[in-house]
């Protein structure tokens, strides 16, 4: 089985945003550095799975890491650098 190709970014936890309704999760706004200033930003559920199985969640400042991946299907190989 071959891997999947992929890319890693630095990210930080720009903030917490507590839900109003007990029923919706909170959500946690990720700021993507290496990302176009304009689509920097993302919004997720903040639960996460720990290596034990445990619920955890996201602090606002937290130094993270969003990895892209795609089926080899999905990419064509990049021109050639300039």
């Amino acid at each position: 089985m071959t891997e999947k190709p992929s890319a890693t970014l630095a990210a930080t936890v720009e903030k917490v945003i507590k839900s109003h309704l007990p029923s919706e999760p909170d959500k946690v706004q990720i700021s993507v550095q290496a990302a176009d200033h304009l689509y920097r930003e993302l919004r997720i559920e903040n639960s996460l799975t720990d290596q034990e199985g445990n619920k955890v969640a996201l602090k606002q400042g937290a130094e993270i890491e969003v990895t892209i991946e795609a089926d080899p299907g999905g990419t064509t190989a990049a021109p050639p650098a300039k």
